[in-house]
Parts: structure tokens; sequence; C-alpha cells
């Protein structure tokens, strides 16, 4: 048997494998530069093998035949998106790792109409002069949060309550942490922030409330405890240097038990003895009632800002439903300040954001929520999906009506599916404990592991992203469009065959 240092010389240079004919073809078709990275990455693939041990003659041999469709398929690689579609299967609606919540069709009209030729972002059409790039989703948010934040709070002596119409005013830019980033600089660099330790949660990705509030340039004033905290652990660490309070809202973990934390009402009535702001980091942050999709316990945009809270942060590609964004509503002079800031710039979003933020805006305007995938997706009935799941599973081996309704149903030697009872997620870091009804596809294989099977999927093309649970690979069709359920069968036929 060869050595290393052997095998190592049956490997051919780049030159070598240039004057291949099918290479010649690659170089006029895509480029010599890019065939070269490929031939040096084949190669070294194949000497990381031999040091590594797992190359021996008669496995170099092979791997030498083969040198030109490796090229090619490294050639694809490099050449190809790797930015792709999937098909999310997981009954995860805000999947963060699929890119949360998927655009109305509508939005990607408006981005294409915009983004293709010159627009009017920051051009006031009506003056001929420059203009300011939110305006074109101010004016919406204000329509959403100013005609329905009819706040009402005890003023007065009498207590007697009565409504304050303070404008709302909003601002965009790239994600929550930005948001709050921005805030927190604006409202209270080098003074103190008073915020919870059982609230000082860590939002995704490591990035973690303690150390936006560091880079934002305000000291953190930890109160309470982990589960209890009161109003009065708030009053008593105000002093001189507090800028702001700061309620964040534990959108991805619960703490139950032995717990305590004020209401809003009463943070608020601590500000205003201080006439200090309060801000609430959403996190999610609705504009509908989630109730009336069976999410309960969800706080959303307006209920803060009808409570009076002077500004709230929140995601736009969360419960809103629309692209990355991270938003600023509330009091319309402590928003200014943050427009003026330099650090505004930084973060600010680009027309593509803008266009389909108004989109998804005017959604909510017309009241048109089904246009929404995400809020489409949260109100489908389990009956609905049931259907298409059944619809699915006859299509993978064409059986009949009869034997698509039976407990199980087997696909040539190897698959077997299963109608099950399950449930889906919001996700996203959004009404961590709250779940929806569903039916799932369960599938099996004789000759392959959960694992292996799962893994099968996302080779597919598009790849199929799905739940592997108890030996089983999950299906969940509520995250699956309607549109994709005939493509999803087609993988699923050819996985079973």
């Amino acid at each position: 048997m060869k050595s290393h240092p052997e095998l190592y010389r049956e490997l051919p240079s780049v030159d070598e494998l240039l004057r291949l004919p099918e290479l010649k073809e690659l170089v006029a078709q895509d480029g010599q530069t890019a065939v070269v990275d490929a031939c040096r990455k084949v190669l070294d693939r194949l000497r990381s093998e031999i040091a590594d041990g797992h190359m021996n003659e008669s496995k170099l041999v092979l791997a030498l035949s083969g040198m030109a469709p490796a090229i090619r398929a490294e050639l694809n690689r490099m050449l190809n998106y790797s930015l792709l579609p999937v098909i999310n299967a997981t009954g995860v609606i805000l999947h963060t790792n699929l890119g949360r919540a998927p655009l109305a069709g509508s939005v990607i009209d408006h981005i294409r109409e915009t983004a293709a030729t010159y627009s009017n972002l920051e051009f006031d059409l009506e003056s001929g002069e420059r203009g300011r790039r939110d305006v074109h989703v101010d004016r919406l948010f204000r329509k959403l949060l100013d005609e329905t934040t009819g706040v009402v709070r005890p003023t007065g002596r009498t207590g007697v309550p009565v409504p304050t119409c303070a404008p709302i005013s909003t601002i965009v830019v790239n994600n929550n942490a930005a948001a709050v980033l921005l805030a927190l600089n604006t409202l209270a660099e080098g003074g103190e922030v008073i915020v919870s330790r059982g609230e000082l949660v860590e939002i995704g990705g490591s990035f973690r409330i303690p150390e936006v509030m560091a880079k934002s340039g305000a000291v953190l004033r930890e109160v309470g405890t982990t589960n209890r905290t009161r109003v009065f652990d708030y009053e008593q660490a105000i002093n001189e240097r507090t800028r702001l309070l700061l309620r964040v809202h534990r959108s991805n973990f619960e703490i139950s038990g032995f717990t305590e934390e004020p209401g809003i009402e009463e943070l608020l009535a601590l500000a205003a003895k201080h006439k200090l702001p309060l801000m609430e980091d959403l996190g999610s942050g609705a504009l509908i009632d989630l109730r009336t999709v069976g999410i309960n316990n969800e706080p959303g945009v307006l209920d803060s800002l009808r409570a009076g809270v002077h500004l709230v942060t929140y995601s736009g590609d969360k419960l809103l439903g629309g692209p990355q964004a991270g938003l600023i509503s509330g009091r319309e002079d402590l928003v200014a300040r943050m427009r003026k800031n330099s650090l505004f710039r930084a973060l600010r979003v680009d027309k593509l954001t803008y266009a389909a933020l108004e989109v998804t805006l005017l959604a909510y305007v017309k009241r048109d929520y089904n246009s929404l995938p995400t809020l489409r997706m949260m109100q489908l009935p389990k009956e609905e999906i049931t259907k298409r799941a059944e619809a699915v599973v006859l299509a993978i081996g064409n059986k009949s009506g009869d034997e698509a309704h039976s407990p199980r149903s087997e696909f040539g030697k190897d698959l077997a599916a299963d109608l099950v009872e399950g449930e889906s997620l919001v996700g996203g870091g959004s009404a961590p404990s709250a779940v929806l009804p569903t039916t799932l596809i369960a599938l099996t294989s004789r000759s392959h592991s959960a694992d292996e099977l799962a893994a099968r999927l996302r080779a597919a093309q598009p790849g199929v992203i799905a739940r592997v649970e108890d030996g089983r690979v999950l299906l969940d069709l509520r995250t699956v469009f309607p549109a994709q359920d005939q493509e999803l069968s087609l993988i699923l036929r050819q996985l079973a065959n």
C-alpha cells in the first residue's frame, strides 16, 4: 500500500486538469478563473482526505477517475445562489433560521416596481424639494396608531380619567436590537436605565439586553430578583442620574410559579411622578388582537400605547408579518429626538424595506389580514390542514380514497406515513406558550433513521425542512403554502421510490 507522500504525488496539477476536454468546455462557458478555483478546491479536499487517513490507493484511483464531474459540481456550487427557497414544513410560522415572516405577493410587486427604476424615496413630489424617507410609512403608522390610542389616564386632584391625544410618531431602523440601541442612546446616554432582573433577556444570536444597553452608552440599573420585582424596587433605584424606565417583554420564555411584576399602570404612575419616560421593548409587536387567532397573553403595540407607554420598540418581521425592521413608535417629541441622532442614519433602512413595509401596513389599514402570510397561517383552521395532509398522502402513492384515510399508508418497500395530532408554534421569539392545533404527516422508514430521512428531504430541490421527534419525521402543512403541496407530494413520492 502506498504511503501518504506517494498518494500526494498521484494528484494531478491544476494545469493537467485544465487540459481535460471536459474542463476546456467549462473554461469556455464559465471562465478560467472560476474553473481554476474549482480545481483547487477539489484537490484541497483530496489532500485533506489523504492527511486524515481516509484515502487509500484504490479510493484515490476512483476519485481521480471522477475529477471532471467533481470539478463541475464544485463549479455549480460556487456560481449558483447559496440563498435558496425552501419548503418550511416545521409548523413554526416565524422560523428565525428560515427568514421569519414570508412576504405577501403584493410586497414583491411593489418592491419590483420601485426598485427597478428611480423612486421618490427622499423627494417631495409636491414641493419639488428634498423629503424624508420615513414619511412613506409614518403616515400609515399614524393612521393605525393615532386613531386607536385614545389613551385614558387619571389626572389632576380628582383623578378623573381624561383622554389624551398626544400624536404618535414612528421611525424605522434595521432590526429591533437597533431600535433599542437608538432609543437608549438618545434618551439615556451617560445616565441610568432601570430594568427588572427578570427581564434581562437574550434576544437571539447571543445578543443580550445588558450588552445592547452598554453599547448605547447608558448604565444598566438592575432591580428586583429574577422571579419577583415590585414597583417599590424601581422607586428605590431612582436618583438624579436616572433617565429612563425600561420594561422588556419576555417574548421567548416564561417565568411561572412564585412570581410578581408591576403592571403597566404602576410603572406609568411612577414615571409620571418622577417625570421620566417609560419605554417598552415588545420584541415581536402585533398590530391586531391576537386573541382572535387563539393566542392569549401576548401584548400588542396598541395595548401598550393605549395604556400610555411613551415608547414601544418591536420587530417588522415577526407578528407584524413584514420585512426585517426595527420600529419605534411613541410620543412625537421623543421620536423626533431619535430622528436627529446621528446614529439613526447609521441604522436606517433602504428603499426595499420601506416598500415592503408600506404594502404590509396598507393591508392593516384595509383590514386585509388574509393577504399577509403570517396572519393567514395563524388563522388556518386545523380542519383545512387535515384535508391538505390527506391529499398529500394520497398523492404520494396514488392510493384510493379509502386507503388514504387509513391509520397508516405504506409507500413502496420503505416509507410509511401516518396522520397524527400535533401543534404548530408561532416562533420567532413570539408567544412562547401559544400553540395552534394541527395535523401532522409522520414519516418513518425501514432502512433509514429519522435523521437520515430528514437529511434526504433537505437535499431535495427545493429543500424540505421538517421536525424530527420520537424517531419520526414530522411535516406540518400549516407553514407550507398550498401552492407547494403538489411539489411536496412529488418530493415524497421520489423519496418513497
